[in-house]
């Protein structure tokens, strides 16, 4: 039994696979350089677009150095939508206050609880 044990093989720690017929993704390298003097390399497919900023190890913004892609279209931002806008689409202040009495009516008379309240059971 000892004699079929793989010993030093480190196994699932490393592919008994070979990189042979393995085609990379084809790639270009762009420099990037911090005001703190850093300059770096990162590599992107050809496909993509490189940004124009990185952020640089120091955590400053590193520029592209050479020709700088286009700059992107800026995204529209929506408003943020909140329950009270949504609810405000559906009904009018109208309805809102209708409803609003019809359940005020209902806790009073003791025939709806109020959320939260502690039940027995």
């Amino acid at each position: 039994m000892a004699d079929r044990a793989l010993r030093g093989m480190q196994i699932g720690s490393k592919s008994m696979e070979s990189e042979d017929g393995v085609v990379f993704a084809e790639r270009f390298t762009v420099k990037y350089m911090c005001p703190s003097g850093h300059s770096f390399e990162m590599p992107f497919a050809t496909e993509a677009t490189p940004p124009a900023t990185w952020e640089c190890k120091c955590g400053k913004m590193a520029d592209i150095v050479g020709d700088a892609p286009e700059d992107e279209e800026p995204k529209t931002v929506k408003p943020v939508r909140t329950h009270w806008d949504m609810l405000c689409e559906r009904r009018s202040m109208e309805e809102l206050e209708q409803v609003l009495n019809e359940q005020l009516t209902l806790l009073r008379e003791g025939r709806l609880r109020p959320e939260g309240a502690y039940r027995k059971g």
